[in-house]
């Protein structure tokens, strides 16, 4: 009775420690009492991790990349995967922070929910499916611009490098990231909180509370939650612009250079603000195991996140370091929850797993596009009118007598809502362990809706009186604000769409996904054993909405009014969605289709030729759908239609060895070729007023080796790892163009480097043979050594870590790639051969704590020397048109802190 009492008390305590997760977890406290000493096992056999036989040199880290739970060390495929250690560690919060650890992995994007990694250089560039696989267990949430997972709770991360369609299907060209949480346990009460208090080193504070609870409510019932909150403080100034740019140039618009009433001169004064770029973030995950029957078990999980992240996540270099000049509002409010059920069970001896999801994620974004705004200002005469636009509030006069002579702020801001349901069920079977051979099978769907509605907004737009038509004050002074029925340049309304949007896109996208697989092992010899699976696959992809100007909705050919069944929209759009659709797509009823069917395969044969060492050869395919576009306004010319986009292929062989020496050494390797077929890129054809669609690159291949070391000797362990890739194009990326006598953009047939063509010269090979593939470094590695030793009764450590990398291209285009990153040499007609890159950095961790008992504190500081390491750079609009405007996003600036945590 007493322990039952302290069992009880100690319980009541944790909930109240843990205020996050106390409504969630309460209810199931007054049962905790009830469990004994001899709680059952779990019925179902599996081997985590935190149960196997640990060696005395090394700890096994188990993994289930192969639906199976199996020692890292016996999987024949390249996988990385950081255990719970390693990831606090290393101060593992989010995707950015253990992609930089994955050195097979980068990621390329613009701020926290807004990142996509990619593996071994396999980097697309267009397209709208994801090249890598993103799990939280079995369950999919697989995009491409991914959410942060925090990272708490979690047994490891792992990473799947090469094509994983056989287990993992379509989206898992290039790899697959998987999040293995810890699981509700029936045989003890858990608990632990860690409380951490942060600074950048020129930037602000910031700080996170975490913590976890297993209960075990009964003996076949046990509920684990966990909750937290951070804070991350911003580094990144906005500063004010002081009348400049950030290129130093006056910050006054010139809206038509003959007259002074068109000038307008930007301030950010307002919302200048030093360390803006700072995030809020909460969510939890609560699960529940119960073994309803010898053999049997349901597990459901429920996880949630909101993070709010505020600013941009790089830097204007030209404005100075860690600064920009933004004008307006930059934040991203990015919530998502994912509940999944998953039964596991036996037939016979048969093993049965059933995983069903469902994935729910809202983003809403506002971005300061002024850049964008001064890019076509600077283009002069025939862009005018898209600036000049009049606050009626300055107007004198009606109708024909009206005289209008100030004008608002004309620079655009981006208003985005983006809603992404996602559901997905697996149904798997594995054959009975006495069979001479296993196999698992089994079938898969996908549902997926996206409404998606981006707005490109002026602030007032829908308000104004007017707007000029044409020229403004550099044709015509004496017409400026003058009504067109009076002789003068102003078209009396406003050009919004709908709301302030001057351009806007309103559309569902639907996706399905079916597949059966089927994966097999034999084994050969008891030492040899042969791996063999396929995939066989359909996707299919539609879209309606509509996306354009005002004009384009109006137009009587190209725009559907569903209320009335008519052509041409009223303008502005009804606040419904969805009542105006662009009709112009291939199929006859106005709806974008694209399907596609098709298999993946792989096989592996892995000789175990001593206990602790084994060789492996893979092959292995992987698959990424095509897609359609929709025609293209060629200025002065018309409508013309475009092509849709292969399908990518990516073919991967392997050949790898995992060996352990005397328990004290640990060195695994793998060499690999892979070709990548049809690259999807998008690209901006000349006139299409900067109107984009996805073309197909060509071929790629890559080679490169992969590998991860452990020495242990005595208190010291070192640790390393790293990637080579050598990527590059295979045969000429030739360029696209319009064909004005047949209406259609197609894609030279063959390309000779130097050659050009159209007026102004555009170069016929967009990237030659040989052209490095982008984003992806030829090395990149991290070493850490560690040192553990004993202080009186306390267990201490200190710990040194280096990363590093070296440079990078950034866009498979040379021109576009030289505009970017050294414009004093982008000639798109002469320089297309040289291809230019952002530098290699080397940055540096030092890390130290001391456990004693149930407590640890520990000290970090992360690129403690603050380096700017530059991962990638990024432009508000096409490179061609705003590269001078580009943000640099690095890793992340000098960071320490301090981490207190208990276990219970």
């Amino acid at each position: 009775m007493k322990n039952q009492v302290r069992l009880r008390s100690r319980a009541m305590r944790a909930f109240a420690a843990s205020t996050i997760l106390s409504t969630v977890v309460l209810p199931a406290a007054a049962y905790a009492a009830e469990v004994t000493e001899v709680a059952a096992q779990p019925a179902i056999e599996t081997t985590p991790a935190e149960e196997q036989v640990q060696p005395e040199g090394f700890g096994d880290i188990v993994v289930t990349a192969t639906r199976q739970a199996q020692s890292i060390q016996k999987v024949p495929i390249s996988i990385q995967a950081l255990n719970a250690d390693t990831l606090q560690q290393r101060q593992v919060k989010g995707l950015t922070d253990f992609a930089t650890l994955m050195p097979s992995v980068s990621f390329a994007g613009i701020g926290p929910g807004r990142n996509t990694p990619y593996f071994r250089g396999i980097v697309p560039a267009g397209g709208a499916r994801e090249s890598v696989g993103y799990y939280i267990d079995d369950i999919p949430i697989t995009g491409t611009g991914l959410p942060d997972i925090h990272v708490y709770d979690v047994e490891r991360v792992e990473g799947l490098s090469g094509p994983q369609g056989t287990l993992y299907g379509a989206g898992s060209l290039a790899g697959t990231i998987r999040f293995i949480t810890n699981k509700p346990k029936f045989e003890r009460f858990e608990y632990g909180y860690d409380a951490e208090v942060n600074k950048y080193g020129k930037g602000d504070f910031g700080g996170q509370y975490q913590s976890y609870i297993n209960v075990p409510v009964a003996s076949n019932l046990a509920v684990r939650a966990m909750g937290y909150y951070r804070r991350d403080g911003g580094y990144v100034d906005n500063t004010p612009n002081n009348g400049k740019f950030n290129d130093g140039s006056s910050s006054t618009l010139s809206l038509g250079d003959n007259n002074p009433d068109t000038f307008y001169t930007l301030d950010n004064s307002d919302i200048a603000q030093d360390d803006y770029n700072s995030i809020e973030e909460y969510g939890g995950r609560l699960q529940v195991l119960w073994e309803m029957a010898p053999g049997w078990e349901i597990a459901s999980q429920l996880t949630a996140q909101q993070q709010i992240a505020n600013g941009y996540f790089g830097f204007d270099p030209r404005v100075g370091d860690l600064e920009v000049h933004d004008f307006d509002t930059t934040q991203q409010n990015d919530k998502w929850y994912q509940a999944a059920l998953t039964v596991h069970g036996h037939i016979g001896d048969w093993d049965v797993v059933s995983s069903t999801g469902y994935y729910q994620r809202q983003i809403n974004l506002l971005n300061d596009y002024t850049y964008y705004t001064v890019t076509y200002d600077r283009f002069g005469a025939g862009y005018e009118n898209y600036l000049q636009f009049f606050d009626k509030n300055g107007c004198t006069g009606s109708g024909d007598a009206m005289k209008c002579t100030s004008l608002i702020d004309p620079t655009q801001f981006y208003r985005g809502l983006r809603n992404e349901n996602k559901f997905t069920q697996e149904l798997r079977f594995t054959t009975p362990k006495s069979w001479p051979f296993d196999v698992t099978f089994g079938g898969f769907y996908h549902r997926q809706k996206n409404e998606v509605n981006n707005d490109y907004s002026i602030h007032g737009l829908d308000q104004i009186a007017g707007y000029t038509q044409s020229g403004g004050g550099d044709s015509n002074p004496e017409g400026f604000g003058i009504p067109t029925t009076a002789g003068g340049t102003m078209v009396v309304g406003s050009p919004a769409v709908k709301r302030d949007a001057f351009y806007m896109s309103e559309q569902n996208q639907y996706w399905n996904d079916y597949a059966l697989f089927a994966e097999g092992h034999y084994n050969i010899t008891p030492t040899l054993k042969l791996t063999g699976g396929i995939r066989y696959f359909w996707t299919n992809f539609r879209v309606l909405g509509f996306a354009g100007v005002a004009a384009s909705a109006r137009n009587t050919i190209t725009s559907l009014y569903v209320p009335t069944g008519e052509y041409g929209c009223p303008v502005p759009l009804p606040a419904e969605r969805l009542q105006c659709l662009n009709s112009n797509f291939a199929a006859a009823d106005g709806v974008g289709r694209y399907k596609e069917e098709g298999e993946t395969h792989k096989v592996a044969l892995n000789w175990q030729f001593e206990p602790s060492k084994m060789v492996y050869f893979n092959y292995s395919t992987g698959f990424r759908p095509g897609g359609f576009n929709r025609p293209l306004r060629i200025r002065g010319v018309g409508v013309a239609t475009v092509p849709s986009f292969e399908s990518e292929r990516l073919t991967n062989f392997e050949l790898g060895f995992k060996t352990t020496w005397n328990n004290m050494f640990r060195f695994n390797a793998s060499l690999y070729y892979e070709n990548w077929d049809n690259i999807q890129y998008s690209v901006v054809i000349a006139g299409t007023q900067g109107a984009g669609m996805t073309g197909n690159a060509g071929k790629a291949r890559v080679y490169g080796v992969e590998f991860d070391a452990d020495l242990k000797l005595g208190k010291f362990t070192i640790s390393t790892n790293g990637a080579y890739n050598n990527a590059a194009l295979k045969g000429n990326f030739c360029n696209f163009k319009v064909d004005t006598s047949t209406l259609a953009i197609t894609q030279l047939a063959t390309c000779t480097p130097g050659a050009t063509f159209g007026s102004p010269a555009v170069a016929e090979v967009a990237a030659t043979d040989g052209t490095r593939l982008p984003r992806q470094p030829r090395f990149k590695g991290t070493t850490s050594v560690r040192y553990d030793t004993q202080l009186g009764d306390m267990d201490l450590y200190l710990q040194g870590a280096a990363l590093y990398q070296t440079n990078a291209t950034q866009n498979l285009n040379v021109y576009n790639n030289n505009l970017l990153v050294c414009p004093d040499i982008a000639d798109e007609a002469t320089d297309a051969g040289r291809s230019c890159a952002t530098p290699g950095f080397v940055s540096f961790d030092f890390s130290g704590g001391i456990k004693k008992d149930n407590w640890t504190l520990d000290l970090f500081i992360q690129n403690a020397f603050d380096k700017r390491g530059e991962l990638t750079r990024n432009t508000f609009c096409s490179i061609q048109f705003c590269s001078d405007s580009s943000r640099t996003f690095t890793i992340k600036p000098q960071f320490f802190g301090m981490r207190w945590g208990q276990k219970f």
